[in-house]
């Protein structure tokens, strides 16, 4: 089986298409996951921390439905004609997106998968919300939902 390769990143920190909105890497299957995880920024002694230290990715392992949603990024990532390419997605990439992608790359390892682990964002500071980046984020959401 060929190598796959895992991408993290930040939708806040990505260049906007021709439509305004955020362009993510390019990949077989991108995960956004700034709505289906919370977000673990919001615990003070991870705050400082990035996804690629064990104690959040524990965090991020223990948020509902993470384990699910993990598990099922491993089975896709088993098909026999699997995909290349998987990037995963939070508002800042610096906890949650690489956190899962540090986990993804554990699980795929422990299967015998070889991976190469790229993340975009994981550096860059934490990215404070303001009432316009919410509603961007909720007008992408929306954009993804409808297409």
């Amino acid at each position: 089986m060929h190598p796959i390769r895992l991408i993290s990143f930040g939708y806040l920190h990505l260049p906007t298409g021709p439509d305004g909105h955020p362009t993510p890497p390019t990949a077989d299957r991108i995960e956004d996951v700034r709505d289906r995880l919370r977000d673990p920024a919001a615990a003070r002694d991870i705050l400082d921390l990035d996804g690629l230290n064990p104690r959040v990715q524990d965090v991020v392992l223990n948020t509902p439905g993470a384990r699910e949603l993990l598990a099922n990024l491993a089975d896709y990532a088993d098909l026999p004609a699997g995909p290349r390419r998987i990037a995963i997605g939070c508002a800042g990439g610096r906890h949650r997106a690489s956190g899962l992608t540090e986990l993804l790359a554990r699980e795929l390892r422990s299967r015998g998968r070889e991976d190469d682990v790229e993340h975009l964002h994981v550096h860059l500071p934490r990215v404070l919300k303001t009432t316009a980046t919410v509603q961007a984020e909720q007008e992408t959401a929306i954009a993804g939902v409808s297409e």
